[in-house]
């Protein structure tokens, strides 16, 4: 019988408001997670190994990385993770370990990819542990590369492959963290976010553009100056535009930033959620009292 992924359970309500969410993205706590585990059943399966790295910035504030035995001599997917039941016989419990991985997770957003495989067995073991604990917000880099990146595959593996990233032992906890860290790295340098809030908006095949972009691209038209657009569109890698921004249609769903490319003055339309990034450009201006202009008044 074939297992199908937990799903991202995104909830209708936003993150809470304040830290960490809310907080420059230097400075947010963040917890990298990957676990190794028995089988694809959190009711049933169990944790074999765990790493996870709290960073806050470039610094990386703690560390838990363990192999785990498994209760009742469970055991399971040694094909796909090589852990053999001699190497867990002498680990500690997910019980065990337990009050250092809710230390790790205290006040960070999980960070994992597929993330609801991971946050699936974090409930589960520390249910189990008699810890309850409810992930209802995290970040997932399969979800984030996917928006960022036009790419044949999302796996880890293949994200390695193509950007360069040393892999490691592939489908070990820590060497998977590694590979995470920077997978997450570069899809930053990408999207440009300001706060794991707006990261949290990146959704992919559901037309939801994210708001912190949207508020750009209305001051823009304020301020009707030049803009560096990063824009991805469909099964295409992302473009590099300078954008004057003549409209913003908030009426549609996804909204849709109208205006014309210097310095070909070319006519685009761009839909609000394919935009991965807003900021200023240095160019000059095309001239009318000193603002952009529509090309069709010049």
């Amino acid at each position: 019988m074939a297992h199908r992924p937990p799903g991202e359970r995104t909830p209708p309500t936003e993150p809470p408001p304040g830290s960490p969410w809310d907080e420059p993205l230097a400075w947010a706590p963040l917890a990298f997670v990957d676990l190794e585990m028995t089988g694809l059943d959190p009711r049933r399966d169990q944790v074999l190994e765990v790493c996870i790295e709290r960073v806050r910035g470039a610094h990386v504030e703690q560390t838990v990385v363990s192999l785990v035995r498994p209760e009742g001599g469970a055991f399971g997917n040694a094909h796909i993770h090589g852990i053999a039941p001699a190497e867990v016989a002498a680990a500690p419990t997910f019980a065990e370990l337990a009050p250092r991985v809710e230390a790790a997770l205290e006040g960070a957003v999980v960070v994992a990819h597929a993330a609801a495989w991971d946050v699936a067995f974090l409930e589960a073991e520390l249910a189990r542990s008699g810890r309850p604990r409810r992930f209802a917000h995290y970040l997932d880099t399969l979800t984030l590369s996917r928006r960022a990146f036009a790419l044949p595959s999302h796996r880890l593996d293949a994200l390695c492959g193509s950007f360069g990233i040393p892999r490691g032992q592939a489908h070990r906890a820590a060497s998977d963290v590694a590979a995470l860290r920077a997978v997450f790295a570069k899809v930053i340098e990408v999207l440009s976010p300001r706060t794991l809030r707006d990261l949290w908006h990146v959704r992919v095949g559901q037309g939801r553009a994210r708001p912190d972009l949207v508020a750009a691209a209305l001051e823009a038209l304020d301020r009707q100056a030049p803009v560096a657009v990063r824009y991805r569109p469909a099964r295409r890698p992302p473009e590099e535009l300078v954008f004057c921004v003549t409209g913003v249609r908030t009426d549609l769903d996804p909204p849709r930033v109208l205006g014309y490319l210097l310095p070909s003055r070319g006519r685009r339309e761009l839909r609000a959620d394919r935009i991965l990034a807003i900021g200023p450009h240095p160019v000059q201006p095309v001239e009318r009292s000193g603002a952009c202009c529509d090309p069709g008044d010049a």
